[in-house]
């Protein structure tokens, strides 16, 4: 099984103008193109944790951003997104999605999923602790609908205390939730897909392929 070992940090501001410095003990990984879209762009990863939470960071090439929606929890995945797939508890058919566009624009939802049949569920009290703190940019360009661009980035904090309820949350130092990370894109009119875990291929909702996250033991950084 596909696996990535996540680095533990404290906690930092996104927003911050020496926040990349700790983004510097994670690596990048690749998301691998799936299916047959014509679109070819590089896209790649990055993953923290804190003992309060999940931290990403997706770097991805791109030409236009296909995206007008401005409304969160929106079918936001009918444009350009990157997704995060979370499942802490195997022994649950239940799992947490996180979509984001290049206008910051956001789709959080719990997902269960009974042999293909699934549906996802908004938060509840989506505020305070519990509230998915997110920021985007743009390059080569402006971060507005349909503009021409040379890539776009996307960092978020993901809370442990918006998925209690979970088992396994939170997770432990050297425990592993099953995972994977996407990204799908417009420009070629197809969507394009890419996956980290491609063995899930196009279907995103494929869990028990997922691949895992494994907690880094180690002290944050």
């Amino acid at each position: 099984m596909k696996e990535i070992l996540v680095e533990q940090v404290h906690d930092f501001d996104l927003s911050a103008p020496d926040s990349y410095k700790a983004w510097t003990s994670a690596k990048w990984h690749d998301l691998i193109k799936v299916g047959n879209g014509p679109a070819d762009y590089k896209t790649r990863a990055k993953i923290l944790w804190s003992e309060k939470g999940m931290y990403f960071l997706f770097d991805v090439e791109d030409k236009k951003l296909h995206c007008a929606m401005t409304r969160d929890f929106d079918d936001i995945y009918r444009e350009d997104v990157v997704e995060v797939f979370l499942w802490p508890d195997e022994s649950q058919a239940l799992y947490f999605e996180y979509e984001i566009s290049p206008l910051g624009v956001e789709l959080p939802i719990l997902v269960p999923n009974s042999k293909g049949a699934f549906m996802g569920w908004r938060p509840w009290h989506y505020e305070g602790e519990r509230l998915i703190r997110r920021i985007t940019a743009t390059y080569g360009g402006p971060r507005k609908p349909m503009a021409d661009v040379s890539g776009w980035s996307a960092a978020f904090f993901i809370p442990f205390a918006l998925l209690k309820g979970l088992g396994n949350v939170p997770p432990k130092p050297g425990s592993a939730w099953r995972a994977n990370m996407y990204r799908i894109d417009y420009d070629s009119g197809p969507l394009t897909q890419w996956a980290w875990c491609p063995d899930t291929g196009c279907n995103f909702h494929d869990y028990l392929r997922f691949g895992s996250f494994r907690f880094s033991p180690g002290s944050p950084t």
